[in-house]
């Protein structure tokens, strides 16, 4: 439904004369000269416009050139008026974001501004759930468009938005009608629908979002799946997820758009992770190593955007935290995945060859004139294999270790042998296992205990060899079990579910203002270990094999602590052994 407005008729006659010039129309009808194209693949993280820092700084420190602005959205529900978060102090303004814009211009990037978002899609404050006046909202989306000199609005639909078919429809009438305006004015402007998605493809009520669109004559330029958040109750390996949502959603855009080939149906694709834990919890988590994966899955397949919520996340500030807006929740360098998807802009090429180093297992207890051994694997990371050289230092007096072969090219494995002499002296020692190839090195460390007379602290039954967890109290499920164990004859299983870590516990009275080390070994999925009371510490790994943690921390004038050990909520038994005190 078109509905005519005067003044917007004489200023769109206006705007086809500049247009001739290579102009058209920004905010007031000032001629401005019509916004760049976006490059035909594009890496844009999201941008949390409701926090307080300055877009071109981010995009600046990260290299993320091209950034998708969020949110826009109107300040109550029955309003036609977009605002940034819906604050009023924020409106559509060069006054707001404007010198943002101009610097990442000036940088070589550009801005991709949002509209919707879920708490606008949860409250009715998305502009077409909210303004029921179809002109207006494309006036509002134009408006947008000439402001900031952009030429490619998102609409992020989700939550009651999906289904709002009244808005819906309007949503599509009004990009019809900024399509038409476009055309006569000079100007590319783009459309992009984020949708959610199922790990095959969009839900129907993401379908139907789309067949509004085709109904309505509104051309969709790009179809943005949220990879993440699926919800389902599943364990999840986000990136190969990621393939199969994408694939879902190509059959999909075929049946809506059967006259485009499958490269014209990949280069509508967008897809939009969410680095580290999301909002579910650990059992969706999108790893360091599923970022080269998508990559190069990414630039295979020549999909128009690669994206990921969002720029502030970009961090490992908060190891183990779901959903922060702040933080990725898992151990990773500074904007480790803007760097990662950065090149893909333009085009990009497959990721450099490099190469991952595990073991297996990670750790051994021996007695003096004892031997023990592990085996280490490679395995490709990204690119073609290469030749792997294996070194080993770190050993003590009285030990000796040796790699056989010491060489092998990335998929291969070694054998790692260690062998202690009489004389060898009791204790821990980490043994570091490295790798060397033409793309750079990566290290492992194999723990090597050598057993003997020593103190274990004031811990009892730390290794549970009593075969009951007592003075250990812990959460229902817990129970001291006979395998795996890391030394002797029994370890500690942890049962976390949904409603509980499975913690179990000691308190311990130490020697008051004096620094001390609790150490421990685990096993497992988020396995936590730390104290509590008179001082504040906590370490934790996922890991397959034995892990030795150890948590550095000082007590207060009491000297009194509680030592745990847990697992994390609805994740999978966490096995734990030989914990001391020093």
């Amino acid at each position: 439904m078109r509905r005519p407005r005067p003044l917007r008729t004489l200023l769109t006659a206006f705007a086809t004369v500049t247009a001739a010039a290579g102009l058209a129309l920004g905010a007031g009808g000032t001629a401005h000269a019509a916004a760049t194209p976006l490059p035909a693949h594009v890496f844009a993280p999201y941008f949390e416009t409701y926090s307080s820092e300055s877009p071109a700084a981010l995009s600046a420190q990260s290299g993320a050139k091209f950034l998708t602005m969020a949110f826009l959205q109107t300040e109550a529900k029955g309003s036609c008026t977009p605002y940034w978060n819906g604050d009023t102090g924020k409106p559509v303004s060069q006054s707001v974001f404007g010198s943002d814009i101009t610097t990442i211009r000036g940088n070589g990037g550009d801005v991709i501004p949002s509209f919707g978002g879920y708490a606008a899609d949860n409250t009715g404050t998305e502009l077409a759930d909210s303004c029921t006046d179809v002109a207006k909202i494309a006036a509002a989306y134009e408006n947008v468009v000439t402001t900031y000199g952009v030429s490619r609005l998102d609409l992020d639909i989700e939550d009651n938005s999906l289904t709002n078919s009244a808005g819906i429809d309007r949503r599509n009438q009004a990009i019809k009608l900024v399509q038409d305006w476009a055309a006569g004015t000079g100007r590319t402007v783009q459309f992009s629908y984020t949708l959610p998605t199922t790990t095959h493809g969009l839900a129907d009520s993401g379908l139907a979002v789309l067949r509004s669109a085709v109904a309505n004559g509104a051309r969709v330029d790009v179809v943005n799946i949220m990879t993440f958040d699926y919800y389902d109750g599943a364990s999840h390996d986000m990136a190969a997820d990621t393939r199969t949502a994408a694939e879902g959603l190509h059959g999909q855009l075929a049946g809506l758009y059967p006259a485009k080939s499958s490269a014209e149906l990949w280069a509508m694709t967008g897809v939009t992770e969410m680095p580290g834990i999301d909002d579910y919890g650990p059992a969706e988590t999108f790893g360091t190593q599923d970022a080269a994966k998508v990559y190069d899955w990414a630039v295979a397949q020549g999909v128009n955007t690669l994206s990921f919520w969002a720029l502030q996340r970009d961090n490992g500030g908060c190891p183990g935290t779901k959903g922060s807006d702040s933080c990725s929740g898992i151990a990773q360098d500074t904007w480790y995945f803007s760097h990662a998807f950065a090149p893909f802009t333009g085009g990009g090429s497959p990721t450099s060859p490099d190469f991952s180093l595990s073991l297996s297992p990670a750790s051994a207890s021996v007695p003096p004139g004892g031997s023990a051994g592990a085996t280490v694997n490679t395995a490709v990371a990204a690119g073609s294999a290469q030749s792997v050289n294996l070194s080993a230092d770190g050993a003590p007096s009285g030990v000796s270790v040796s790699l056989t072969p010491s060489s092998v090219t990335a998929g291969g494995s070694a054998r790692l042998a260690v062998a202690t002499t009489a004389s060898a002296a009791p204790g821990t020692y980490p043994i570091t296992v490295r790798g060397s190839a033409p793309s750079g090195a990566h290290t492992a460390t194999y723990t090597l205990t050598v057993t003997g007379s020593g103190s274990t602290g004031p811990l009892v039954n730390g290794d549970f060899e009593t075969g009951a967890a007592s003075p250990w109290s812990c959460q229902p499920g817990s129970a001291v079990v006979g395998s795996p164990v890391h030394g002797g004859g029994h370890a500690l299983k942890v049962a976390p579910a949904a409603d509980r870590t499975g913690q179990c516990e000691q308190t311990v009275t130490l020697a008051p203002n004096t620094a001390h080390t609790l150490t421990g070994w685990v096993q497992g999925g988020y396995a936590y270990i730390g104290v509590g009371g008179g001082a504040t510490a906590s370490q934790w790994v996922s890991a397959g094999t034995w892990t030795r943690l150890s948590v550095p921390f000082t007590t207060d004038a009491s000297g009194k602590v509680t030592v745990y050990v847990h697992g994390w909520y609805g994740q999978g038994d966490v096995y734990a052994d030989d914990f001391t005190l020093t």
